[in-house]
C-alpha cells in the first residue's frame, strides 16, 4: 500500500496532473513515485499474469479567480482519463470548495508498467487542496 498527498492549494491547469508533494506511506517495488510529481507507476513484478491495484482518490476542488461553470478531476491511466472516475462539482462562487472522490481497479500485465495520475479534466484551471491518492495491490 502507498499513500500520496498534496495539502497546499495548487492551481492545476486544464489536462494537467495534481502534483503529490508528500508520501506518508511509501509503496514497495510495485508502486513507484517521485515526490513533487503527479505520476505514479504501477508494476507487475510477480509471477501472476495480471497484478490488480485499487487506486482511490479524494480532493477538495474550487474555481480559481475568473472561473465559471463545472470543474472536474479524474484518474488517468497512461495519460488517458478514466471517465468512470470523474468527480464533478459546480461551485457558485470562486474559492467555494467541494470534495470529489472515486476509485478504480487497475490491472497490470506481467512484466509491464502502468502510469496513474489525478488529472484536471475540466475546460479550465482548478484549485486543488488536500488531495489524497492511495494505491493498494489487491492481487
Amino acid at each position: 500500500m502507498a499513500e500520496f498527498v498534496a495539502n497546499a492549494v495548487q492551481t492545476v491547469l486544464q489536462n494537467q496532473n495534481v502534483l503529490f508533494t508528500d508520501t506518508p506511506v511509501c509503496g514497495n517495488c510495485s508502486i513507484l513515485h517521485r515526490e513533487g510529481s503527479g505520476i505514479i507507476t504501477l508494476r507487475n513484478t510477480g509471477n501472476q499474469c495480471f497484478a490488480t491495484f485499487l487506486v482511490d482518490y479524494s480532493a477538495n476542488i474550487a474555481l480559481p479567480e475568473g472561473g465559471t461553470g463545472p470543474i472536474s478531476l479524474a484518474l488517468s491511466i497512461d495519460g488517458e482519463s478514466l471517465q468512470s472516475t470523474t468527480g464533478i462539482a459546480t461551485p457558485a462562487a470562486v474559492g467555494e470548495y467541494f470534495n470529489v472522490s472515486s476509485q478504480a481497479y487497475i490491472k497490470v500485465p506481467k512484466g509491464c508498467c502502468v502510469t496513474v495520475a489525478l488529472e484536471n479534466t475540466s475546460t479550465q484551471s482548478v484549485l486543488v487542496q488536500n488531495a489524497n491518492l492511495t494505491v493498494v495491490r489487491t492481487a
